[in-house]
């Protein structure tokens, strides 16, 4: 499996029922990548396709999304599904916005300031209630940088580089 093909959407925390649901925690905020139809892939350990799922029905339920896929009738197949990341071809994702990024491409760019001094990579994105913040860690320290358009002035994925303005603090 390659990161430029698949992205992680969602991990099977239970089986849901005695149809065949499980139980998916989403790590999108798009209910959207759920919708009838869409095929979703679990990963074997080497890092090949090890099956792919059909989407027969979901349904968002609390902090969860139920999910039936075709072929799935029971709850015994459901459970051994308990534990399997979900995976979507990434060719199979919405569009976003301008200045809008999926956190997979965020995470691992290089971040450097205006001055052009290097700040280290990204190495997470904490989900704030009103903006994300980025990690960026180098071997001395680690730096929150807000992800805000004023902040960040430039995203360059082709070099692997985020350029920012450092905030007053940091």
């Amino acid at each position: 499996m390659s990161k430029e093909r698949f992205l992680s959407i969602g991990k099977i925390v239970d089986a849901h029922g005695i149809h065949g649901a499980v139980k998916v925690y989403s790590y999108s905020e798009s209910f959207s990548l759920f919708e009838t139809g869409n095929m979703l892939y679990t990963i074997d350990v080497p890092g090949s396709i090890d099956s792919c799922y059909k989407i027969k029905w979901s349904a968002p339920h609390s902090r969860f999304v139920l999910v039936l896929f075709d072929g799935i009738d029971s709850r015994s197949q459901a459970h051994s599904l308990k534990g399997y990341e979900l995976f979507i071809e990434k060719t199979n994702l919405p569009e976003l916005e301008e200045k809008t990024y999926y956190w997979d491409d965020i995470i691992g760019l290089d971040v450097y300031a205006t001055d052009g001094g290097f700040l280290g990579k990204i190495e997470s994105i904490i989900r704030t209630g009103s903006n994300d913040v980025y990690v960026v860690k180098n071997k001395e320290k680690e730096v929150l940088i807000p992800a805000l358009e004023s902040v960040v002035l430039n995203v360059d994925f082709d070099r692997k580089t985020m350029k920012v303005i450092i905030p007053e603090g940091l």
